[in-house]
């Protein structure tokens, strides 16, 4: 993450331990990260941090050292302070990590309840035949819901109203969670309900879980007179301010505008998840070769020329290709535009995880911004 290093200084200053070990050279800003953390440990012979490496330093000042004397393991520990502990090989420096955070502190208490996990009614591994993997046929998410939910219960919110956007409350293992899930594009009434549904959410103090899957908002002339726009904006928001923690799970596709309604990466979800079948872009494959196929129609319209249909399939084989490799979810994971691809079965304990965690915070007041009625 770009990030790194302005994350690390403001975790530091919320007084969230933070411990390095450096098993190799950490060189320029890399030298930063272990420095700015609570404890560092480094290994001898191994660990090496510096600004500059030797060859650099040579060239900026006409000093040649070699790596040990400039900033090896034991230079560090024993004349700059820079580094606190001296770990002899990789399986010590283990040792004193582990050493380093059994003097931490006791984790704070939780801030809300938690009852008895129960398994879902529904066997989980039901999901994997319930996955469209083509994007063009969307997933019955509620089929998906009934097998990550304790008891396979959710208190459902306006059901009947904006029914694209599944919303309600449910626990899982034991964690209560607002759920906000897909079940077809946007439209201003889900919108509208989304808008609510987070609001009430923040007020009880209820952590919200976005699962995605969807190509975006609804675009047209009936759903612009609706207002989708001030709708969606509303939508988006309620989401961005909401103080109480924020999950996100991209189980399918999650494209445009869509993605970043349900809690895209640039709104900072305490954790954002994937499963290997989500993809994510600017917009799906097949609409941006229809997009770019038009366009160039209208190139060839405009010098009155025409293509063949072997013209046409060339055309669009490199496009069809950059967007499938982009909208991958291990491409969004090598980018550290995700937080982990997961597998279906692990989701509700690794959601569980991340609700203890973020329960262990302070609650914090939300507020909106202006609201566009």
């Amino acid at each position: 993450d770009k990030r790194i290093m302005t994350n690390i200084i403001r975790q530091s200053a919320k007084g969230i331990p933070q411990i390095a070990s450096v098993h190799g050279p950490s060189t320029a800003g890399g030298a930063y990260i272990p420095a700015l953390c609570d404890e560092n440990i480094i290994v001898k012979n191994q660990g090496a941090m510096f600004l500059g490496g030797p060859q650099l330093t040579f060239a900026a000042t006409g000093e040649q050292v070699d790596v040990e004397t400039l900033g090896g393991a034991e230079m560090h520990c024993s004349v700059s302070g820079v580094a606190d502990h001296l770990a002899e090989n990789d399986l010590h420096a283990m040792a004193l990590i582990r050493s380093a955070v059994s003097n931490l502190p006791s984790p704070k208490p939780l801030r809300w309840d938690v009852e008895d996990p129960q398994e879902p009614l529904y066997d989980p591994k039901e999901i994997y035949g319930l996955i469209n993997r083509d994007p063009k046929f969307p997933t019955d998410n509620r089929e998906i819901l009934a097998r990550l939910v304790d008891g396979s219960e959710i208190h459902e919110f306006k059901k009947l109203y904006g029914d694209t956007l599944i919303t309600g409350i449910a626990r899982i293992k034991g964690y209560k969670v607002g759920i906000l899930i897909n079940n077809g594009v946007l439209y201003t009434e889900s919108s509208n309900k989304a808008t609510h549904f987070i609001d009430m959410c923040s007020k009880w103090d209820i952590p919200l879980l976005f699962i995605a899957d969807i190509n975006g908002f609804m675009v047209g002339t009936e759903v612009e007179r609706q207002g989708i726009a001030k709708a969606g904006a509303n939508m988006i928001n309620a989401m961005a301010n909401a103080k109480v923690p924020r999950i996100t799970l991209i189980i399918g596709g999650s494209y445009g505008a869509g993605y970043l309604a349900m809690c895209g990466r640039p709104f900072d979800p305490e954790l954002l998840l994937m499963w290997p079948t989500a993809r994510c872009a600017l917009m799906g494959t097949e609409q941006a070769i229809t997009t770019l196929t038009q366009v160039q129609e209208g190139i060839h319209d405009r010098e009155g020329s025409s293509w063949t249909d072997e013209e046409k399939s060339a055309f669009q084989a490199p496009i069809r290709k950059t967007f499938d490799d982009f909208a991958n979810a291990y491409n969004w994971a090598a980018n550290q535009w995700c937080d982990a691809i997961i597998d279906p079965l692990e989701t509700r304990d690794t959601i569980a995880m991340a609700l203890e965690l973020s329960g262990r915070k302070p609650a914090e007041e939300t507020t909106f911004g202006i609201f566009r009625m």
